[in-house]
């Protein structure tokens, strides 16, 4: 969003409503990346590695939206998060239904990077999505112990010994069978694989994502 007065009940300004294009078919079938051929099934990153998630879906491509996202991160525009989770659920909604989730849980921050930011944007996202498609919100069932380097700045191999340990269950007795990770971004897939990793040791056995926002990678 570009933070325009927009006409009145709208979130969104026409001229940013023309740019963001939520993605669609063909995408991986795996990551929900878009493919420029759609005789493929699956994006290159999916072909080549195996993921410990079962599938994915992104809303939008990352260089649309990546200034509006900035704001919402780093400039303490939290309300732009009731705007993406209600997209989220007016365009991925079905196939959030169809995986019939227990419950929604966002990628954690570090406390430390929490308390510096003031929320956590996947957690204001899954709030405003859960809302809107009458599906719980879990906070409380895995944590980010570990104060890692924003993965932006990172390789795919440097993300993944990044993420090493970073994440452990805060929960003794864990009773979800399936559930959907909520993140900003997307892009080669480390965290979400890392926290997958977690949760399926704790004995989860479907885990899915569903993101706002995918890269290349």
């Amino acid at each position: 969003m570009c933070d325009r007065v927009q006409p009145l009940g709208e979130y969104i300004c026409p001229s940013c409503t023309e740019m963001w294009k939520p993605i669609k078919s063909p995408y991986c079938r795996k990551c929900g990346k878009p493919l420029r051929d759609e005789r493929q099934e699956y994006c290159p990153d999916c072909s080549e590695r195996k993921h410990f998630y079962r599938e994915g879906r992104a809303l939008y491509e990352y260089p649309d939206i990546k200034r509006s996202i900035y704001r919402f991160k780093y400039k303490g525009r939290k309300e732009y998060g009731e705007f993406y989770g209600k997209k989220m659920a007016e365009y991925l909604g079905a196939v959030i239904c169809l995986w019939h989730p227990d419950a929604l849980v966002p990628v954690p921050l570090h406390r430390i990077r929490k308390r510096e930011r003031g929320y956590n944007q996947a957690e204001v996202i899954a709030r405003s999505l859960g809302k809107e498609l009458g599906i719980p919100v879990n906070t409380s069932l895995i944590k980010r112990v570990k104060k890692t380097t924003p993965q932006k700045c990172l390789n795919r191999q440097m993300r993944q010994n990044n993420l090493k340990r970073a994440f452990k269950i805060d929960q003794n007795d864990v009773k979800l069978d399936t559930i959907i990770i909520i993140d900003d971004i997307y892009t080669t897939g480390s965290t979400v694989d890392a926290m997958a990793a977690v949760l399926q040791e704790a004995g989860i056995r479907d885990i899915y994502f569903i993101s706002l926002a995918v890269g290349r990678g």
